[in-house]
């Protein structure tokens, strides 16, 4: 792993330190995971919309990118409430 040194202003870091350790990280992961943002804008599948609906498509286990991502609770639930055989609600 390369290290990297930055030069930023003395009261942001030192806010920048504050904010990490309130949210349990620190200046370094809070760094790297902007680098990573950066590095992945633009790319396919970068937009939180298109990572929302891939999630969204996983869970409800359908192609992402497919018409219609919600057909609708009964399908959904289809298999767990089939009525027995010879029985009608």
């Amino acid at each position: 792993m390369a290290n990297l040194t930055l030069a930023i202003e003395d009261d942001l870091l030192r806010a920048a330190r504050v904010k990490a350790v309130q949210q349990g990280t620190s200046v370094n992961e809070v760094c790297r995971q902007a680098v990573e943002r950066f590095v992945d804008e633009g790319g396919a599948g970068s937009t939180r919309a298109q990572r929302l609906h891939e999630s969204f498509a996983r869970a409800l286990r359908r192609p992402a990118g497919s018409a219609t991502a919600w057909s609708g609770r009964e399908e959904l639930y289809a298999d767990r409430v089939a009525a027995p055989a010879g029985k009608t609600r």
